[in-house]
């Protein structure tokens, strides 16, 4: 999850009849932040309430947001923080929010966000533009990044720590004088990573500046147009000063193209090679050697990381040497095993980088393995995507929908209600371990490689596609979710001819219609074998009765299909089931993690006895004696079924057969 910060302008901090406290504020504006990253307000995808936190600690909830209306210039919202009576942590953590508010030591938000693939641009000055986001929860901070904060001191530790960091401040408006001053303002022109920008790069830097900066004081005049007012004193400020920073740059960029078209006339000069010989001024002209990154299968960069791990049984230190001398071709995974040492600090300035180099090829190893799961398959295709919510947060679900009244003149209102509950969802864990032997471990062939990423995604395929649609799978407390069938009654299937099967079609449909959801995101899922029967069927002249649906997906009857071997199939038929995506709440980290050992005693079977608390079991093997290593694979996933109706199941299916 993406950040991004803004200041909070407090328009109103006070209680509200009811004791909650209310605050109002702007979440996020179009202007670059330290970053330079843009993201744009009007592009914000997002559902009320939304979850208010503290510091951006997913775990310390304190409020929720009730109102936001992207607008150009930002997004005004409107948050409360509940009033608590009882003592405790919860009291005592919104207290303290409520107090550093109206104390004013706690003065901005921050925005936590998901980019949307696709509608990311990257912009001259190194930084992103996120066009399009979802907005996943809004937390109160004590430092923004956002350029237009108001603190001069805020800028300064900020940059401060961007520099610690190694990144240079791109875009940022440095202040030359102090607090309460009018400052000379003058523009860093110092590209990613440190690296000087040439002449022309620094021109469309200043004309991209300029053409914001003018963009600004537009905004303001506009607004004031259109209020009927005139500029009020903190809008005349700035706009003032805004007038006075486009006089310098246009004063700075004649002097840069002045600059520009006499190193043009110095370049047109012939210069010498470089090198003292005939030999070194061959070389200067020659041809240079540029290494290119291995372009690798998804997911082989992974399995090459837990083949170095279990070859050195364990040794990181042996690990990196056998990653060296096999997979020189492969960095990162290189990299990740010198990192593996020791814990991190934010003052290590060589902590980030390992950290995420592990991150983009244990996220490659999970983008070979989404795709292949039924969870994996929303979102992808064309097909909708489940509700992403972020772990450890309590949601305010609508479990059913009010009623409206054509009323007469003169005649009573009826009265209705909504139904809300409170929904949390925590962190659960699906893991497996593959043992693989030794003489496997030692080829670094990619059909080696292959193997064992295979094994590793193979054993999460196989549990979260089962889980997530069995009907007998319960929920058990702290440990795994219910599926989204278990509490589902089916609708027995009418036959096998196009006829019934339409019939049956219409019967899940109308249990949608009866429950006032509409199947917007509806999706089917179902065997490979039921939608290879319905491929299959023929009209009495011989066109095909679903002509747009294949064993591998498609559409039924209008809507998408994802079809995975793991749906339940019996000897009186199979099912299918209809799911609502948005409708489905899914907390994913995204990532996988892997551990290996050639010392353990495993006991070896699918439903282990011992545990951390009763210790050993029956039948348990030593890798050591064994010649094996074990892989072990974690991923935390949790879900959850918004309203109990939008799931439908028809049971006893057989069509087409």
């Amino acid at each position: 999850m993406k950040r991004a910060y803004s200041i909070l302008n407090i328009k109103a901090a006070k209680a509200a009849d009811d004791g909650r406290f209310v605050i109002e504020g702007i979440a996020s504006t179009p202007t670059p932040d330290r970053m330079g990253d843009i993201v744009e307000p009007k592009g914000a995808k997002f559902k009320l309430p939304m979850p208010l936190l503290w510091q951006h600690q997913h775990d310390k909830p304190v409020g929720q947001v009730e109102f936001a209306k992207p607008t150009r210039d930002g997004i005004p919202f409107k948050a409360y923080l509940p009033k608590i009576t009882e003592p405790g942590v919860l009291k005592d953590r919104v207290d303290e929010a409520r107090q550093s508010i109206e104390a004013g030591l706690v003065s901005a938000v921050s925005i936590g966000f998901r980019a949307i693939a696709g509608m990311v641009e990257a912009l001259d000055n190194g930084g992103l533009r996120f066009k399009e986001w979802e907005w996943l929860e809004l937390s109160l901070v004590t430092i923004p990044a956002n350029a237009e904060a108001t603190l001069h001191t805020v800028k300064s530790i900020d940059n401060e720590l961007l520099a610690a960091s190694g990144r240079k401040q791109s875009g940022v408006v440095r202040l030359g004088s102090p607090a309460g001053v009018s400052a000379t303002r003058s523009i860093n022109t110092t590209g990613p990573e440190g690296t000087s920008m040439n002449l022309a790069e620094q021109i469309k830097a200043f004309e991209a500046k300029r053409a914001a900066t003018a963009a600004r004081m537009a905004a303001l005049m506009e607004k004031a147009g259109d209020e009927g007012r005139t500029l009020d004193a903190a809008e005349e400020e700035e706009y003032d000063t805004l007038d006075t920073e486009v006089k310098s740059v246009d004063s700075h960029l004649v002097r840069l193209r002045s600059l520009e078209a006499a190193s043009v006339v110095k370049a047109q000069r012939i210069v010498p090679a470089a090198g003292a010989s005939a030999e070194g001024a061959g070389t200067a002209r020659g041809p240079q050697i540029v290494q290119v990154d291995k372009q690798l299968p998804k997911g082989i960069e992974f399995a090459r990381y837990a083949m170095a791990l279990g070859a050195a049984k364990g040794q990181l230190g042996t690990a990196l040497e056998i990653a060296k001398s096999r997979f020189s071709d492969t960095p990162r995974v290189v990299n990740v095993l010198k990192a593996a040492v020791a814990a991190g600090t934010t003052t290590d300035a060589t902590w980030a980088q390992p950290l995420m180099e592990y991150t983009q090829f244990a996220g490659d190893f999970v983008e070979f393995l989404r795709p292949q799961t039924i969870i994996g398959k929303f979102g992808q295709g064309g097909i909708p995507a489940l509700r992403a919510v972020p772990f450890n947060v309590n949601i305010r679900a609508q479990t059913s929908g009010g009623d409206g009244y054509w009323v007469g003149q003169g005649a009573p209102k009826p009265l209705t209600k909504v139904n809300f509950e409170n929904i949390y969802l925590p962190f659960a864990k699906v893991a497996n371990i593959a043992v693989i032997t030794e003489e496997l471990l030692r080829f670094s062939n990619p059909s080696a490689e292959a193997l064992v990423r295979d094994a590793l995604a193979g054993a999460l395929i196989e549990r979260l596609d089962i889980d997530f649609v069995d009907q007998g799978k319960v929920a058990v407390a702290n440990v795994s979710p219910a599926s989204i069938t278990s509490d589902v009654i089916a609708l027995p299937s009418n036959g096998i001819t196009a006829a019934f099967i339409r019939e049956d079609v219409r019967d899940a449909m109308s249990a949608y219609i009866a429950a006032n959801i509409t199947p917007t995101t509806g999706v089917w899922i179902m065997s490979a074998t039921t939608a290879l029967a319905l491929s299959l069927m023929r009209n009495a002249l011989g066109q095909r009765e679903f002509p747009d649906i294949t064993m591998t997906g498609g559409t039924f009857e209008g809507l998408p299909v994802i079809t995975s071997e793991y749906v339940v199939s019996g000897t009186s038929g199979s099912i299918v089931i209809l799911v609502n995506a948005s409708d489905i709440w899914l907390s994913d980290d995204g990532q996988v993690m892997l551990d290996a050992s050639r010392e353990a005693s495993l006991q070896m079977l699918d439903n282990p006895t011992n545990n951390a608390s009763s210790g050993t079991a029956t039948s348990m093997v030593s890798m050591f004696q064994t010649n094996s290593v074990a892989l072990r694979a974690e991923r935390y996933i949790n879900w959850k079924k918004r309203r109990a109706q939008a799931v439908q199941v028809i049971d006893n299916v057989a069509w087409g057969t």
